[in-house]
């Protein structure tokens, strides 16, 4: 609906990659329903995935024993906090849904992707301990996780080889996301996309843009356990 804020946080090198694509399928989707729509590109971004030092501006708060946690916390709360950090925050702030654009490597997201998670869902910002799931500090919006596979969706059935995918997405929706107070529509994942027609991809596009239309009336995942490994 006009006026919702959507954040797509999108992890692939190639604009021209099937990933590619479902990104400019939600953005063009979503900006035509009225939505206001902002992608961070990570990898044109160069966005750093590693938690450092770095990402404290000025004096940290114990400078005798290194703690990331408590110094991004810290930060976070005196406003030094690295640029990049403050930025992707503020995205995430003002935005209703939060979509999660990526190819799955090795039964999770790019290190890009996971680094843009350690480094922005900072302590204080995101949850404080024991604000989280239902009392996350991210209560009131929504995640979707948009992905393509590698493997088969008969490799990731339930009896297949590499185990039912919704085990995969229990770290991620539930362990960050859920953790935060994110509700979490249903994942949108498209399997085996290179071993596939065109035809078949292009299905796929058409079945992304198709689910955007009417995706705000869509009710979250239930948020217990027992939907990732009944």
């Amino acid at each position: 609906p006009p006026g919702k804020k959507v954040l797509i946080v999108y992890a692939h090198q190639e604009p021209k990659s099937l990933n590619g694509s479902l990104k400019s399928i939600a953005v063009e989707e979503l900006s035509k329903q009225g939505c206001s729509v902002t992608v961070s590109d990570l990898y044109a971004m160069q966005f750093e995935p590693r938690a450092t030092r770095n990402d404290i501006v000025g004096c940290l708060h114990n400078s005798e024993e290194f703690n990331y946690g408590v110094e991004a916390w810290e930060a976070y709360k005196r406003g030094c906090l690295s640029s990049d950090l403050i930025e992707e925050q503020k995205k995430v702030q003002e935005a209703d849904l939060l979509i999660f654009q990526f190819p799955l490597y090795w039964f999770s997201m790019p290190a890009i992707m996971k680094g843009w998670m350690d480094r922005v869902l900072v302590q204080g910002f995101a949850h404080d301990f024991p604000n989280c799931y239902e009392s996350g500090l991210l209560k009131n919006k929504l995640a979707l996780f948009s992905f393509t596979t590698g493997g088969t969706r008969e490799m990731y059935a339930k009896g297949g080889i590499s185990g039912d995918i919704r085990y995969l997405l229990w770290p991620m929706q539930h362990g960050i996301m859920h953790f935060c107070g994110v509700k979490v529509l249903a994942p949108h994942i498209c399997f085996a996309p290179e071993y596939v027609s065109e035809e078949r991809r292009k299905e796929m596009l058409d079945a992304w843009a198709q689910r955007l239309k009417t995706l705000w009336k869509e009710e979250p995942i239930n948020c217990s356990a027992e939907w990732y490994f009944k």
